[in-house]
């Protein structure tokens, strides 16, 4: 068990790519606490959110891969598929969700004021705008060059 986690630490790509996700996030805090004048932890923890931390991780994995074993790499197409269909996912799917998650709130809203039932709501902010996720996506590639 030692051995595995001395190999991980070691493990450039994996740190590289940690860390374009965890500055994404912070990136994301301080853009919230701006905008709302307030701190609320679940955007370090949550998803959702300017910037797109799944972007900007992905595209990360994607370039140190690239950097280190060539463009040309199985490696590396194999993690720029990944990477778009992460970045398709937080923009598509998950919007879709988010926004369905806003109606039905709406609707138990509603329903709650007209005195029917009483629900806790959806969460609403689980996907990204496409801006969202080309800021993402150009933050992990910058980490990438920056920590190579």
């Amino acid at each position: 068990m030692k051995e595995i986690f001395n190999e991980l630490i070691k493990n450039k790509i994996l740190a590289t790519t940690l860390s374009a996700w965890a500055i994404a996030q912070v990136i994301k805090v301080g853009i919230g606490v701006i905008r709302q004048r307030r701190f609320d932890f679940r955007w370090l923890v949550g998803t959702g959110g300017m910037p797109s931390s799944h972007a900007a991780g992905a595209s990360c994995l994607a370039t140190a891969i690239g950097l280190e074993y060539g463009f040309s790499s199985v490696l590396f197409a194999l993690a720029a598929v990944f990477a778009i269909v992460v970045m398709f996912d937080a923009q598509g799917v998950r919007r879709a969700t988010g926004r369905q998650a806003r109606i039905l709130n709406k609707i138990m809203d509603d329903i709650y004021w007209q005195g029917r039932i009483n629900e806790d709501q959806l969460r609403e902010l689980i996907g990204h705008t496409q801006i969202e996720v080309i800021v993402g996506f150009l933050i992990g590639i910058i980490i990438a060059f920056l920590m190579r």
